[in-house]
């Protein structure tokens, strides 16, 4: 019968430890909680994307109101040519700047034209205003039919509309984009009575030449 062997010095030999389901690992030596390691990648990973919001909003940033072109004008006097006015009202005599108004939100620019000589003497007045920050085409229409504008006139910028006084000249008003424009036209009057002198012209249809002057003044304030 074969007995099982003895180890010499009569000590019993020890078996390895086995890591079996029911017993959980050592963590290692000189490492920390996995906690915390978690909580530090949670903490980088809000950071870079933190950052790359901002950076997403810095690609984003409103760059401005979209001025289309038209720029603030001081001297509106020499872009307003008014030469189809000219043909009606005569030689152009002439001309004075109002105030200029130029602020962040705003420029606003103003001038006066006369018309032929002496008694006979017409004027024409021009205002500009660039709206830089707000949409003017809001209030528009209605702030022009408050002021009895209100037949609209087609081929000259995004809305107009005109009053018309007959005789007595009329008003003309345009937007364009974030730009506004103008133009009135009034038969002065020199009698006692209140009646035009004798040779005063009729101002009757000068929507025409108004139309085609606001058009080529639109043209000339984006040079």
């Amino acid at each position: 019968m074969i007995s099982e062997p003895e180890l010499v010095g009569g000590a019993p030999f020890e078996t390895a430890e086995v890591l079996t389901e029911d017993r959980e690992p050592r963590p290692p030596r000189g490492r920390g909680p996995s906690w915390a390691w978690a909580l530090g990648g949670a903490l980088v990973a809000s950071a870079l994307w933190g950052a790359g919001l901002y950076a997403y909003g810095l690609g984003q940033r409103d760059e401005g109101v979209d001025l289309g072109g038209y720029k603030p004008v001081e001297e509106l006097c020499e872009k307003a040519e008014l030469k189809g006015l000219a043909m009606v009202l005569g030689e152009r005599a002439t001309s004075g700047a109002g105030p200029f108004l130029d602020e962040p939100a705003l420029s606003e620019s103003s001038c006066h034209v006369n018309f032929g000589e002496g008694e006979r003497e017409q004027s024409v007045g021009v205002t500009y205003t660039l709206h830089k920050e707000s949409d003017p085409g809001v209030e528009f229409a209605a702030h022009a039919k408050y002021h009895e504008l209100i037949l609209p006139v087609a081929g000259v910028g995004e809305q107009a509309f005109f009053g018309d006084r007959g005789e007595d000249g009329g008003s003309l008003w345009v937007l364009d984009g974030q730009a506004v424009v103008k133009i009135d036209v009034h038969r002065n009057y020199y009698s006692e009575n209140g009646e035009p002198l004798d040779g005063a012209p009729d101002l009757s249809g000068i929507d025409v030449p108004l139309t085609q002057d606001v058009r080529a003044l639109l043209a000339a304030l984006k040079k």
